[in-house]
């Protein structure tokens, strides 16, 4: 049997002892350093102390997956997507030997934008998450029909990240009647005025909206400013601000952000914006006509916000 032993020092020369007689403590500490990938690979079969380290609740109060993503292929026909069987089994077992370990104690749960989870991998961590606090979800198109049923046993949520949804009102009245402490939303995806209405319906108490690098129409802009009066935070930092004109005139970008909203913005502790021609992330907004291929840039670049609290 092979037999791990580390190295101490003491008075008079060295002690050399096995892996598991290592503090506890001191396990967890370097364990801090290790990935999910990392330390669902198997090192809590080493030994009994190893794997009562690996279930300490300071290393599962997040669950970062936003590394890993999805083989997958796009299709015509809903979900519009189709993942490879060994990306479902991959996910599958993380999720199980993570959520094993974390015995319920996580807060906060990252997925990456191209991990396509399906609905028996989100309805098994939704049981397992009793504690969440934070989503980061930017695609579910293979779990729109059972977002309702998570957010049901997420009664601690507060911040979401997720794509733009043809359905909004039903998933934005489930966070209202659930999600009682609920305050931040992020948006990666076009925001229209109907996701806009469904917002001021349900939840108009939400103090932080980033719509960044999203397509909006000036006139939703206007009515968010207008009815979300509990907002505290609105990004639009590069998004894509088109003006509606009266027909048949076709709709413009808005360049420059005139008088009437700066002065309907001026109430909000901060007004987050960029427009300018010279900014990288304006012009790939506009060149992706406000629907942003993340895949064709630097990677880890989707994570970024210029609202810390959302950023990962």
């Amino acid at each position: 049997m092979l037999q791990w032993s580390f190295r101490e020092m003491e008075e008079g020369g060295t002690v050399t002892r096995r892996w598991e007689e290592m503090d506890i403590d001191i396990l967890v500490k370097i364990f801090q350093s290790l990935t999910v990938l990392e330390l669902t690979s198997g090192i809590v079969h080493v030994c009994s102390a190893w794997r009562l380290a690996a279930c300490d609740p300071w290393l599962w109060k997040t669950l970062d997956l936003s590394m890993l993503e999805s083989n997958f292929i796009k299709i015509p026909l809903e979900p519009y997507v189709y993942v490879h069987g060994h990306s479902d089994k991959t996910l599958a077992r993380i999720l199980k030997i993570s959520l094993s370990l974390s015995r319920g104690n996580i807060t906060s749960l990252f997925f990456h934008f191209s991990l396509y989870v399906s609905e028996d991998h989100l309805t098994y961590t939704a049981q397992r998450c009793p504690r969440l606090r934070r989503l980061v979800l930017p695609a579910w198109n293979r779990v729109e029909t059972v977002m309702i049923k998570a957010i049901d046993l997420w009664k601690d949520l507060e911040s979401l990240t997720m794509p733009s949804i043809v359905n909004s009102p039903r998933l934005v009245q489930a966070i209202a009647t659930n999600c009682r402490n609920f305050s931040e939303l992020k948006i990666m995806g076009p925001f229209d005025i109907y996701f806009a209405s469904s917002l001021v319906t349900y939840l108009p108490t939400l103090k932080v909206l980033s719509l960044r690098c999203s397509k909006l129409y000036k006139d939703t802009l206007i009515f968010i400013l207008d009815n979300l009066r509990c907002l505290d935070v609105l990004n639009i930092s590069h998004c894509l601000l088109i003006q509606i004109p009266p027909p048949p005139a076709p709709g413009r970008i808005v360049r420059r952000l005139d008088k009437t909203i700066l002065e309907k913005a001026s109430r909000l502790r901060k007004f987050l914006t960029c427009m300018r021609d010279t900014c990288i992330m304006c012009q790939r907004t506009r060149n992706d006509e406000g629907l942003m291929r993340w895949y064709k840039y630097e990677k880890g670049l989707w994570k970024e916000d210029e609202v810390r609290s959302l950023a990962l």
